[in-house]
């Protein structure tokens, strides 16, 4: 029992001296992005520099305490933290303060804000992870998929109406931890497929796609015309891919934000807009190439000391980085992520508990899916959909649900020969 309760207990201190370093450099590169010379205390809580320091206090005493929570009370009230955030999601539907266009956000006064979606992740992959682990559960079960997919989709469904469709997406990233678990990789291709008949839908029109597609899908009935089960499949199939084809239109015109649709638009090249929709990309894209190999100094980049990019202690932290640090500091800091992502991988498989291993790889699924698309956004590689880079991007609740998601999995870890 002692050792179950020691903070010093088979702690992964890799993991937490990259978690620290990460913070760090996040807290050093918002000061620079949004430095005020009437301000120039670090820690001025007028800032969103001191601000950040602030929340990095607070995450790491939230750390210590889930280092010295019972891991089994962890598990035990999965279910509770679930419906919590739920019942928060429902209401910031009701009472949400608008940010950017999305009512994502609780006000606590003294402006300070809670952003219920940045929790959502980590309960979401406490309770999957709870399910999955349960006896008699496989999903390739239909009836265990499905309730691994509500688990997965009543968050999303929430967020999305928020409407906030960069979180939304992130949800989607858990797929591959059904997939570890044993999720058929024809689940894979069909996402990958699904995603390219949307883009091409866009695009180009419908009728070509069709056209392609039954093409496609003659030549492979012609060449497994004596598989009767295979030749089912692919017509079962084909109905279906012509029925999203010309749904496409409806839920890009309808279900999408008129900024959104833009922000695919100047992605895909349909559009070029500049000092619209595109402004953002473009200037970030400058902000990066400026800082060639080795950058121009903390505190000296030009776009970055003259507010060229709009959200660059947010979305766009990335921008300051490369064009204060260069390309080098940005390959030191995608190697720390996918130092991260590995280590959490390598924790994942070797735990003994089915929860322990689900839960990080859950962990993994999120934060690689986070940096992937951040660093994407910000070199024009994927529409601007809004999520934060972990741990460096400024904000109290995307630093706090990082710092939940990881550390769980590091107290888990510390008692892997005793989780069941």
């Amino acid at each position: 029992m002692n050792n179950q309760r020691s903070f010093f207990f088979n702690v992964d201190w890799v993991t937490v001296f990259i978690y620290l370093v990460l913070c760090a450099i996040g807290w050093f590169n918002i000061h620079s992005a949004v430095f005020d010379e009437r301000r120039p205390g670090i820690l001025d809580l007028t800032t969103n520099y001191g601000k950040q320091f602030l929340y990095i206090v607070v995450s790491l005493v939230v750390a210590i305490i889930i280092l010295l929570l019972e891991s089994r009370f962890i598990t035990a009230l999965a279910p509770a933290f679930y419906v919590i955030t739920v019942l928060l999601l429902i209401l910031v539907l009701v009472v949400g303060r608008s940010v950017g266009g999305n009512a994502a956000w609780i006000s606590l006064g003294g402006g300070f804000k809670l952003q219920p979606s940045e929790f959502a992740k980590f309960t979401t992959c406490l309770l999957l992870a709870r399910y999955l682990s349960a006896t008699n559960v496989k999903v390739t079960e239909l009836r265990s998929f499905l309730i691994a997919g509500a688990i997965i989709g009543v968050p999303m469904m929430l967020i999305l109406l928020q409407p906030d469709m960069g979180s939304t997406l992130v949800f989607y990233s858990l797929i591959f931890v059904l997939y570890r678990e044993g999720l058929s990789p024809y689940f894979l291709v069909i996402s990958v497929l699904f995603i390219a008949l949307f883009l091409t839908s866009i695009l180009y029109s419908p009728l070509y796609v069709v056209a392609a597609v039954v093409i496609l899908a003659a030549l492979i009935i012609l060449l497994f015309r004596k598989n009767k089960k295979l030749v089912f499949t692919i017509a079962a199939g084909l109905a279906i891919c012509i029925a999203f084809i010309f749904s496409v239109k409806f839920i890009y015109n309808h279900l999408l934000q008129p900024h959104q649709k833009v922000r695919i638009d100047i992605v895909l090249g349909i559009k070029s807009d500049l000092r619209g929709q595109g402004y953002n990309v473009n200037q970030s894209k400058i902000a990066i190439g400026s800082g060639k190999l080795w950058g121009k100094g903390y505190l000296h980049g030009t776009q970055t000391k003259y507010s060229f990019v709009p959200a660059q202690s947010t979305d766009f932290i990335f921008c300051t980085v490369g064009e204060e640090w260069g390309f080098a500091g940005s390959v030191v800091v995608l190697g720390l992520f996918l130092f991260l992502v590995l280590r959490i991988i390598m924790i994942a498989e070797r735990q003994r508990s089915p929860f322990s291993r689900i839960y990080g790889y859950g962990v993994a699924s999120v934060i690689f899916f986070h940096v992937m698309i951040n660093i994407a956004t910000t070199i024009g590689l994927a529409p601007v959909i809004g999520i934060p880079l972990p741990l460096i991007s400024y904000g109290g609740s995307s630093l706090l649900g990082f710092t939940m998601l990881i550390f769980v999995l590091v107290k888990l870890d510390s008692h892997r020969m005793g989780i069941v």
